[in-house]
């Protein structure tokens, strides 16, 4: 769910509402398929066990994934200045995220649950700033509030959660599956601006 949202300008051109209407619903499917991933090999899994390989791979994956994208957004969307630094200091997060899961997953699903929460809010935290700062300037900032808070408090939640024994990844699960909602508004907010330029 963690992203530096960009949503661009009236001045943008079509093709890059285009992009990143694309790459917005392509994070919605591949939030949706690790969910199914995750859920049907790892639900069994609490706090205190080691994670299989499947659900360590996913896990890994996840913050890689969320740099993968950010950098491809950046690429379509015409960012510079604050927002470009925003931009980098998390993907410089997710990488650090990703580096801190490899060695969490050598260890417990609550290793796993503080690195991913510690993670989530940082990053949310960066995605609200940038969307309050943008949501008089450029506007349609809501889903990005919205989605940037709500990771926030998802992720001081599995930090707190990582200290229980009957803590699982079902927690996040539900956070990837929220975020893919967001994506989703998201990519139909982009439609619906790329329309009324078109008029």
């Amino acid at each position: 769910m963690t992203q530096t949202a960009v949503t661009p300008s009236t001045t943008t051109p079509s093709p890059t509402l285009s992009g990143l209407r694309s790459l917005y619903l392509i994070r919605v499917a591949f939030s949706l398929v690790w969910v199914a991933l995750l859920a049907t090999t790892s639900a069994s899994l609490v706090s205190p066990d080691k994670p299989t390989a499947i659900a360590a791979v996913l896990l890994v994956v996840y913050p890689l994934w969320d740099v993968v994208a950010t950098v491809l957004e950046r690429r379509m969307a015409a960012t510079a200045g604050s927002t470009d630094r925003v931009g980098t200091i998390n993907m410089a997060l997710g990488l650090a995220a990703g580096a801190g899961m490899i060695i969490a997953v050598f260890s417990t699903i609550g290793t796993a649950l503080l690195v991913f929460g510690v993670w989530a809010l940082l990053s949310g935290a960066i995605q609200l700033v940038v969307a309050i700062r943008r949501r008089r300037t450029v506007g349609a900032q809501w889903p990005m509030v919205i989605s940037g808070g709500l990771s926030v408090l998802a992720g001081a939640s599995f930090a707190a959660m990582s200290v229980s024994d009957t803590s699982s990844l079902s927690s996040i699960t539900g956070y990837s599956a929220f975020g893919a909602f967001w994506f989703l508004v998201s990519a139909i907010t982009l439609s619906i601006r790329a329309r009324r330029e078109a008029r």
